[in-house]
Order: C-alpha cells, then sequence, then structure tokens
C-alpha cells in the first residue's frame, strides 16, 4: 500500500473508532433521534435572585463572591470591589443552563467523565437560600462539549464549553479595574488642584456642569464630561508582573506631580494622584492600593486649564426651540413668541423658515476667545427665555473695533466675538417676514 493510502486509511480508522466509543458512551433509547438529542434544563436562576458564588478551581485558589448592599464583592480569597458587567455575564451562564446531552441516568464510576476530580466546582446560593452545585469535569471527545453534573442528581450531562469558560475566571478577571469607583450618575463635584492652581466644578440646579473655582464661570459641559469618562474608565493594569509593579511604584514615586483629583458623589470622596515620569504617566488612587500607568490622554485631560473647560457659547437653550425671543436695537423692541409650532410678533404668524435660521445662528453663536476691560454700552440685547419659561438668558452687545464684545447677564465674563457671527445674526434678524398669507387664517 502507498504510504500516502496508508495515512488516510489509519485516519479513517482512528475517526470510526472514536465514533464507536461516543455510541456506546451515548445509547440511543429509542425514543430520541442521534440529530436531537435529548437535553435537561439544569438550572435557571434570574441575576436578581443570586446572592452568592463561590468557585473553586481543581489546583487553583477558590474565589468567592457575596452580593453586598445590591452590588457584588469578591470575598476570598482577599476583599476585594467585583467587576459588576463581568460578574453579571458570569452568572448569565445559568440563566438558563441547558444540556445539550443526558449522557448517563446514573454514573457508577465517575472517573471516566472527570467528575471524580472536577476541575470546576460552582457552587450557588439563592437570596431565598436555596443552594446548587455544579462539577464541570473533562472535555467530551470529538466536540466542543464538556461533561457536567449536579450535586443534586446521579446523572452526568453534557454541556457546551461555553459554560465551562463562563465561569473559568481568575481573580483578576472578575475585580473591579477602575482606579476611581465613583458613581458617574450620582457625581456633583469634581477638583484638580496643580500648580496651576485650584479648579472646581460643580452641578447647578438644571444639572448643568459649572466652573466654581478660580472664578464662577460657565463650563463647557462636553469638554466637563470628557474629563469625568477619562477618569472613570481609568483603569489599573493587572496583567503585568511583580517587576513591572515595581517599576510603576518607583516611577510614580521619582515622578512630577501633575494634579490631584479629588471626585465626589453620594458615597464620599476618592482622590487620583497623577505625576509624569519622562513621557508617562502613572496614578495612586484611594479606592485601590497600588500605583499605576495610566494613559497619556488622561494625564492631558488632568492637565488643562480652567480657560479649556469654560463655554463659549453664548446661549444655554441647545437643541430645544425658545418658548419667547425678545430683540431691542435702536429704540425697536421686536418679542417673538412661540405658540404650538407657531411664532408671532405682535399676533402675527411668522414664516418658520426665516425665524427658525434667527433662532439657529443664536444657536450656534461662540466666541472666538474671552475678552478683558470695561464693557461698552449695548448697541444690541437678545433676551432668550426656554424651557417652558424656566431659563432667561439676558445678552448685551457692543461694537468694539472690527468686532464685537457681548456680555451675559449677572456675570462677569466678557466675549470677544468675530465680526461676522453677529453680523450674520443681524442680517438673519432682517429676514425674518410674515407667513404666507394663508396660514394666518
Amino acid at each position: 500500500m502507498k504510504p500516502r493510502n496508508l495515512i488516510v486509511a489509519s485516519v479513517v480508522l482512528v475517526a470510526l473508532a472514536g465514533a464507536v466509543w461516543w455510541a456506546q458512551k451515548h445509547p440511543s433509547t429509542g425514543t430520541t433521534s442521534p440529530s436531537t438529542p435529548a437535553a435537561t434544563k439544569l438550572a435557571d436562576i434570574q441575576p436578581s435572585q443570586m446572592q452568592a458564588v463561590t468557585i473553586a478551581k481543581r489546583g487553583g485558589a477558590t474565589i468567592a463572591l457575596d452580593r453586598e448592599n445590591g452590588k457584588w464583592v469578591i470575598t476570598a480569597p482577599e476583599h476585594y470591589a467585583a467587576d459588576q458587567d463581568a460578574v453579571s455575564s458570569m452568572l448569565s451562564a445559568v440563566n438558563p443552563l441547558n444540556s445539550d446531552t443526558d449522557v448517563t441516568g446514573k454514573a457508577a464510576d465517575l472517573t471516566p467523565y472527570g467528575l471524580n476530580n472536577p476541575s470546576l466546582t460552582v457552587d450557588l446560593r439563592q437570596t431565598n437560600g436555596k443552594t446548587s452545585r455544579l462539577d464541570i469535569g473533562s472535555d467530551v471527545p470529538a466536540g466542543s462539549l464538556v461533561y457536567a453534573k449536579l450535586a443534586s442528581s446521579p446523572k452526568v450531562y453534557a454541556v457546551t464549553n461555553s459554560v465551562k469558560s463562563s465561569f473559568d475566571k481568575s481573580l483578576n478577571d472578575l475585580r473591579d479595574k477602575r482606579l476611581l469607583t465613583f458613581d458617574t450618575n450620582k457625581l456633583t463635584r469634581v477638583e484638580l488642584t496643580s500648580t496651576k492652581g485650584d479648579l472646581e466644578f460643580g452641578k447647578n440646579n438644571q444639572g448643568d456642569w459649572q466652573i466654581l473655582k478660580p472664578e464662577p464661570y460657565r463650563a463647557d459641559s462636553f469638554q466637563v464630561e470628557e474629563l469625568v469618562r477619562k477618569l472613570s474608565d481609568a483603569k489599573m493594569d493587572l496583567s503585568s508582573n511583580p517587576g513591572d509593579q515595581k517599576k510603576a511604584d518607583a516611577a510614580f514615586a521619582s515622578g512630577q506631580r501633575v494634579t490631584t483629583v479629588k471626585v465626589s458623589d453620594a458615597s464620599g470622596t476618592q482622590t487620583l494622584d497623577v505625576r509624569k515620569n519622562k513621557d508617562d504617566y502613572y496614578a495612586s488612587s484611594s479606592a485601590v492600593p497600588g500605583d499605576y500607568k495610566v494613559s497619556t490622554d488622561l494625564g492631558q485631560a488632568v492637565s488643562k486649564s480652567a480657560d479649556d473647560f469654560r463655554n463659549k457659547k453664548l446661549f444655554d437653550f441647545g437643541f430645544t426651540d425658545p418658548n419667547k425671543i425678545d430683540v431691542q436695537q435702536g429704540g425697536a423692541d421686536k418679542i417673538y413668541v412661540r405658540a404650538g409650532s407657531d411664532w408671532k410678533l405682535n399676533g402675527k404668524i411668522m414664516d418658520p423658515g426665516t425665524i427658525q435660521s434667527f433662532i439657529d445662528k443664536l444657536r450656534d453663536l461662540s466666541a472666538a476667545k474671552f475678552a478683558t476691560g470695561a464693557f461698552a454700552g449695548p448697541m444690541l440685547t437678545i433676551v432668550v427665555q426656554s424651557n417652558d419659561y424656566k431659563r432667561t438668558e439676558n445678552l448685551e452687545f457692543a461694537k468694539t473695533g472690527d468686532g464685537y464684545t457681548a456680555k451675559r447677564e449677572n456675570e462677569q465674563t466678557l466675549y470677544q466675538l468675530d465680526a461676522k457671527s453677529v453680523d450674520d445674526i443681524l442680517e438673519a434678524l432682517k429676514a425674518i417676514k410674515p407667513a404666507a398669507s394663508g396660514k394666518n387664517k
């Protein structure tokens, strides 16, 4: 026989031997066809019903988790905050847990299935005190299945390998890796202290971010939210070896201080000290022990000045349409009032396209920079009421050189505007006209 044919025959023989072994372990019951193997629901536990989980690995450390005040925490081998999403994803394996095949009705010897000494044992405790235990054994030959057994039943099952991978987690897989564990939805204050000075953000009664220090300023909410996002996303690198951790500790200790960040939510205040060593940034958090290398993005975000976070937009009504616009210019006073989808001036309905163009230009009006000095007498005043008349914004505009300066009522900030941006508003104002005659009938 030719060598090539001999190899092919050997492969076929091995495949047939595997098929015979599988058939012996999975005898036909006469009621279920091979294409539709019997399946059993082994567990179906809702996430809200789960109280505690213990994962024991053969030859490895046992990991225990418990739910405390609605949050998962790791209680063994050490006490750590848990990654809530990682734990929820893991527990989805039992919501529900179905067998692919019922292998045996009652196994006299668990050794062939690797269940005499399971590779993985998962103990589950529900909030009502009910407990369940799942043993996971060897891989099933010629398939993506593993043998499994419930402590409450003598049967052996075959379940998908994804069940094993769901629970085969390390301590670092389940730890909360965030350097700051604040709740972004309940965050009320952010403080940055550096050699550049103190910078503090807080929320006003409408839930908008404001700069409180060094002076009360309107904040660019997008920039503040980006800062919050980067602080929330800051993670510790748990993949490094002990030598790398020592290097990070040394780099942080010898680094130059950049900023100390304080974040406050309903649960209290946490701090993050950020330092720079050469081109890299390192941080130490009050929420977790150790020093860690962090991204350059984070290091640069906490290094910004107050002006980087100040709002250059002149109006805050955003994407909602105002309720009323009062324009005072050259002794004339025009008051536009919204009634449903219509805008009216002195009771007459205005052309929607022209009034919308004017509103859009007000919405987009932004300063080129912040100005200094005294504010001259206004040549134009625009008062916008929005949010069902709960928000009133009063802006005065003065001509200065080849541009304009604007000032919001009850604020010290002066906004320097390009001439074109204000000229475009004046042109849009002139273009507002009454609606077609049929519209007013």
